[in-house]
């Protein structure tokens, strides 16, 4: 997790209590990362919904996204914060769930992901490999 720590080179978005804004979220994503390639930018954008729907739907606010890319190799690091001492599970999706796919779409598109327990809340995070446009 050492890599994901937020610190310098972190862009922060605080997301609000109420109605979610996932659209509002996407956007701010898109002009962060304007420079990725259609397929990655696609991808985290995907990552990054998941994790903030899952925020506005199973966490406490306060809560944030934190989000930073790296030139070389190119990655890009997604933090979900809150306040919720409940950690997500992973858990696969039945075939007539209409939920319970979040953390599996997370998973699949992440180099790696996780969660790191704090004393208020947690951080859910991932990593994704990614190409700049020339």
């Amino acid at each position: 997790m050492a890599d994901v720590d937020p610190g310098d080179g972190w862009n922060t978005f605080e997301l609000i209590c109420g109605v979610p804004d996932i659209a509002k979220v996407r956007r701010w994503v898109q002009a962060m990362l304007s420079d990725l390639v259609e397929d990655d930018l696609v991808d985290v954008l995907l990552v990054v919904s998941e994790l903030a729907s899952n925020v506005f739907d199973h966490a406490r606010f306060p809560a944030r996204l934190r989000l930073r890319k790296s030139a070389e190799p190119c990655l890009v690091s997604i933090v979900a914060e809150d306040s919720s001492p409940a950690l997500p599970r992973l858990r696969p999706p039945t075939l007539d769930s209409v939920r319970n796919r979040g953390l599996v779409i997370v998973e699949g598109l992440s180099e790696r992901w996780g969660v790191v327990r704090h004393l208020t809340g947690k951080s859910v995070w991932a990593v994704m490999p990614c190409a700049t446009m020339p």
